[in-house]
């Protein structure tokens, strides 16, 4: 018959544990049913699966098994209750049902209830006893006692003995629950009737059915013995300690006897049936000594307890018992059985939470089996226990993977024995990882240099963070967070990969144009939610040195000659000219050095390697020839370096007609042979056709000069010197100021003499083209004649007081401030078209194509004497040495043919409506030819005659 009882127990915050007990039978056949434990604990079947459910007996011998199906715990070996538990009552196994996820134990207890399947037996097969014949009624014989292995009413109940015609049976009934069996003679003995015979002695359980043993008593009639042995006591008491040696004297017993001879002779020996009392004990049967025979062990038998007879030879008999008890020793170290254990746990379990149940089982007695466990290292763990012998792992405090990623925990077990013996385990803990870290940049910025004119997709930089979780939560990904660099957007300068963070150039980066940019990267875990962080990543372009030097002045141009004015009188160390060149490159790459690289006199000029102001290096001298040419390389200081070449043309010379003479000459050889290919294959192509149009546009022209040499006969104009309000700046400083050039503009009769004020870096540049020379010749005397009519110095150049001094020029750094008169003369055929008015700067008279509407003779006369008048007040007012900002501005008398308006120098002043047109709107008419003056006729005749 089953019987269930279920009891809870709360041990802990984090473990309960339940209790039930079953009762079963022993003997029962194996797949029995021994109860329903998932209805009895209030289970589901699912929770058995779940959490693993499984039984822990603790020994070696598992006679109960769990079926996870049913929920049912069924017999996995038939129990026999004798061999497992002999004389102790109750019977029962403890087990424990182990469950996981959570972690929890239930007790369970199955007692295993008696059933009478042992008959009672006698050690020996026969008895044999010598009674003497003398022996008196009441005398009594101790008989060996039966042994049943079963307990309670299934055990041994009472004796029969049979015949009983001079025997009874007595049973003597001791504390311990023993009882002696006594054969009690109630009718003398007559050896002479019967010398020997035979009883049974029959040994009766109390089970259904009753089962039975019985032996033969075989009794030999004696002589008469009249006193039987007697002990000094009837119980004596010793004891032993556990271990101790084999042939250990434990006490003594002792018997006398009143008879003499050998009826007086005493024997002594045990006669236990009993907890295997023989195989550890001797007794020494003439001394009566206890002698160790055996090994003891507490922990398996505690207390003995020997029946001792004493006989003498007439066969009297007597009997006492010995007691003795096993005393416990320390000898047992805690064994420690892991019930149940976690691998790994998450980090952010909270505290006390269970990690490992164990159960610890020391044998030993009061303080040497009890037992106290201990985490050795200092961790953060905690042992508890919940119940005896059962101990529990738990955390103590918040855990942490990226401190401490494994534990291997030792438990340390101690019993509280003299010495006390310990034992340990160790546990192996992984700690799982939560993503509780975001990624953390090596550098709180990056600052990287990438040398400019790259390749796209060139790799300049890697930044990396280091996320301290495992696995997924570790994996670092990089963004490139949105931004932009100067309205462009951040993706189209650089990228960033993913994977290993490097930083790639999207494309070629330009030093003159982004010298640095800045933007942000942001790294990224895996983890869910990810976690990120960000960084400042600073990009800096490097020059390179890809730009050669550009030269600022003197202008290089193709169509026309530059030259700087060198007077004869000019000393050593005369500022000629600078050359005026940036680079814009940076650093070493941007430092300029100067270097002459032709010249046609190098005895005469040299330039400055730092400052490219070319100076004279002698005195100049009437042998030097007027025109000079010289080519200046500007050269960077970069690896490998690169060049620029400038031409500069030098005038040795101190009049115009000289300079004129040298580069009129130049200028058109030029343009003759730069044209010659094309008028050629021109000529060849169009031969027959161009003849007759030839004719008829040469007739229509002479025609149409005729008309006009008759309507502008008089009609010459001077030559208006114009000093630049520059020169009103004496107390510049710098290498360059913002006007440092004569401007000049020359009108005179002849057809190809056209001229312009051409603004070059905001220097006002004279150009004109070869045949200034005369009409410049023309012009001075005109302007001679009007000084003075009777002066024979006509054919004199002007007066030179109208050059500045050399010490007077403001310009270059220095002493030697100085402004250069730089003439450009522009051939026939390119100075058809002028500049507009206002590209030529404030007050220059521009354009050279016809007049929109001829002037009359009476606005010419009158433009004439305004500018007679204004230049002789400014020869009688300036000395030699005169500050020219005292110099008249000119503009305001320079006569606009076809217009009523002159020029003024107030900047704010507007262009008359009556200004002169664009080039490019102008009809192409050529420009009438003046009438020729005196001085012109003069030179007119003696060319003619040449």
């Amino acid at each position: 018959m089953l019987h269930a009882v279920l009891f809870f127990v709360v041990l802990s915050s984090h473990s309960v544990l339940g209790q039930v007990s079953y009762s079963i039978p022993e003997e029962m056949a194996k797949g029995s049913m021994v109860g329903n434990i998932v209805q009895d604990l209030g289970l589901d079947l699912k929770r058995l699966k779940s959490g693993r459910a499984r039984i822990f007996s603790g020994d070696n011998t598992e006679y109960i098994e769990l079926n996870k199906e049913r929920g049912m715990l069924l017999i996995k070996e038939k129990i026999d209750r004798e061999s497992l538990c002999a004389k102790t009552t109750p019977c029962a196994l403890h087990l424990q049902m182990i469950l996981e996820n959570p972690m929890e134990m239930y007790a369970v207890n199955v007692e295993i209830t008696d059933i009478n399947d042992n008959a009672p037996t006698f050690q020996n097969k026969q008895i044999r006893l010598e009674i003497s014949e003398s022996a008196v009624m009441g005398a009594r014989f101790m008989l060996d006692r039966a042994a049943d292995g079963d307990v309670g009413t299934n055990g041994l109940q009472s004796y029969h003995l049979q015949p009983t015609d001079h025997f009874v049976l007595e049973l003597q009934t001791h504390a311990e629950g023993r009882k002696n069996v006594e054969m009690v003679l109630k009718r003398p003995l007559d050896r002479e009737k019967e010398e020997r015979f035979t009883l049974t002695l029959t040994a009766i359980d109390g089970g259904e059915p009753v089962l039975s043993g019985a032996v033969q008593i075989h009794v030999t009639v004696l002589d008469a013995n009249d006193n039987a042995p007697v002990f000094t006591q009837k119980t004596y008491k010793a004891s032993v300690i556990e271990n101790s040696p084999k042939g250990s004297k434990l006490t003594a017993v002792s018997a006398s006897d009143a008879d003499e001879g050998s009826y007086g002779q005493v024997t002594y020996y045990i006669s236990n049936t009993e907890d295997d009392a023989t195989d550890v004990f001797l007794i020494n049967t003439q001394t009566g000594e206890i002698i160790l025979s055996g090994k003891i062990d507490y922990e398996k038998i505690n207390h003995y307890q020997l029946d001792i007879k004493a006989r003498d030879q007439g066969g009297l008999t007597d009997s006492c018992k010995v007691i003795i008890d096993v005393m416990d020793i320390n000898d047992n170290n805690p064994a420690i059985t892991i019930i149940s254990m976690s691998n790994s746990i998450s980090e952010e379990a909270l505290p006390g939470t269970t990690v490992a149940m164990m159960k610890v089982n020391d044998p030993d007695s009061s303080e040497n089996g009890h037992v106290q466990c201990i985490i050795a290292e200092n961790i953060p763990f905690s042992i508890t226990s919940p119940s005896n012998n059962f101990f529990s792992l738990q955390t103590e405090q918040e855990l942490d993977r990226e401190r401490d990623a494994e534990y291997n925990i030792t438990v340390m077990c101690s019993d509280e024995g003299v010495p006390s013996l310990s034992s340990s385990a160790s546990l192996r803990l992984q700690i799982s990882d939560v993503n509780d870290n975001a990624p953390v940049f090596e550098r709180s910025s990056y600052e990287a240099f990438v040398v400019e004119n790259n390749t796209p997709g060139l790799s300049i930089f890697t930044v990396k963070a280091i996320d301290a979780d495992y696995n997924q939560n570790a994996r670092v990904s990089y963004i490139l967070e949105d931004s932009t660099v100067n309205g462009v957007p951040v993706s189209s300068y650089v990228s960033v990969s993913a994977d290993n963070g490097v930083i790639n150039a999207v494309r070629s980066f330009d030093y003159e144009q982004l010298k640095d940019f800045h933007f942000r990267v942001k790294a990224q875990d895996g983890g869910s939610p990810p976690l990120s962080c960000n960084v400042t990543v600073t990009i800096k372009i490097q020059d390179q040195n890809d730009n050669a030097p550009q030269v600022l002045y003197p202008v290089q141009t193709s169509g026309s000659v530059v030259a700087e004015i060198v007077p004869r009188s000019a000393d050593v160390g005369y500022l000629v000219t600078k050359v005026v060149a940036v680079d814009v490159d940076s650093g070493q790459n941007a430092w300029l050095s100067y270097k002459l690289h032709k010249a046609s006199d190098r005895a005469l000029f040299e330039v400055g390697p730092q400052n490219g102001e070319i100076r004279t290096v002698r005195q100049v001298t009437d042998k030097d020839a007027v025109k000079q040419k010289l080519t200046v390389v500007v050269e960077d200081n970069g690896q490998p370096s690169r060049s620029a070449v400038v031409n500069i043309n030098v005038a040795v010379a101190d009049s115009f007609p000289e300079v004129l003479s040298e580069f009129t000459d130049f200028t058109h050889g030029k343009e003759f042979s730069d044209n010659l290919t094309f008028y050629l294959v021109l000529a060849l192509a169009a031969v027959s056709f161009l003849f007759i149009t030839c004719v008829v546009v040469i007739i229509s022209v002479k025609i149409y000069r005729w008309r006009q040499s008759r309507f502008f006969y008089q009609s010459n104009l001077p030559v208006i010197p114009y000093y630049s309000p520059g020169y009103t700046d004496t107390g510049v400083t710098g290498t360059l100021p913002h006007m440092y050039n004569y401007d000049v503009c020359m009108t005179t009769n002849s057809r190809k003499s056209d001229c312009k004020y051409s603004t070059l870096g905001g220097q006002s540049v004279l150009v004109m083209d070869p045949s200034f020379k005369e009409t410049l010749q023309h012009t001075i005397k005109d302007k001679s004649l009007l000084e003075d009519p009777e002066s024979p110095e006509l054919q004199k150049p002007p007066n030179n007081d109208w050059r500045l001094p050399p010490n007077q020029r403001p310009g270059p750094s220095g002493q030697h401030r100085f402004h250069t008169l730089q003439q450009r003369w522009t051939p026939y055929e390119k100075s058809r078209a002028g500049a507009r008015p206002e590209e030529a700067g404030a007050g220059a008279v521009g354009g050279t194509g016809p007049w929109p509407n001829p002037p009359t003779e009476a606005e010419q006369l009158q433009a004439l004497m305004a500018a007679a008048n204004e230049v002789s007040e400014a020869t009688a007012t300036l000395g030699p040495r005169y500050n020219a900002q005292y110099v008249p501005d000119y503009r305001q008398n320079v006569y606009i043919p076809g217009s009523t308006a002159t020029l003024t120098a107030n900047p704010q002043q507007q262009m008359p409506q009556q200004a002169l047109p664009p080039p490019q709107a102008l009809p192409p008419a050529e420009a009438p030819k003046a009438a020729p003056t005196p001085a012109s006729k003069k030179k007119a005749t003696k060319k003619d005659k040449k």
